[in-house]
């Protein structure tokens, strides 16, 4: 898991808080936007096992944090980071991410005007 801080708790409220605001602003620039949505509704989801909570978190919190390995202003590869990251957390987790979770997303990236 990759987190911003040791705190867990205060990891989960920046995602609450920055998530959404952070996809807006860069969403037609990230091929992995379903995936991160969905991570982020399996990792708000309280049925989700905590474990998976706090690896979706941490790979969210790192995507939302304004400085990073590979600035996210660098054309092309400035996200790689992110989705390389992201990818991990969702592969170590998959099996908890249900289809109500990806359906959210879906629902949420339709209904939201990005970009």
């Amino acid at each position: 898991m990759v987190s911003r801080s040791a705190d867990p708790a205060a990891d989960e409220a920046s995602v609450r808080r920055d998530f959404w605001p952070k996809l807006k602003a860069v969403a037609r620039s990230i091929p992995f936007a379903e995936d991160a949505v969905a991570a982020y509704y399996c990792a708000m989801d309280r049925d989700t096992p905590i474990h998976v909570r706090a690896t979706l978190i941490g790979a969210l919190a790192y995507f939302i944090v304004p400085f990073d390995m590979v600035p996210d202003f660098i054309p092309v590869v400035g996200f790689l980071d992110d989705a390389s990251i992201l990818a991990a957390a969702l592969a170590s987790v998959r099996m908890h991410m249900t289809d109500r979770h990806r359906e959210a997303a879906r629902r949420a990236l339709a209904e939201e005007e990005f970009g």
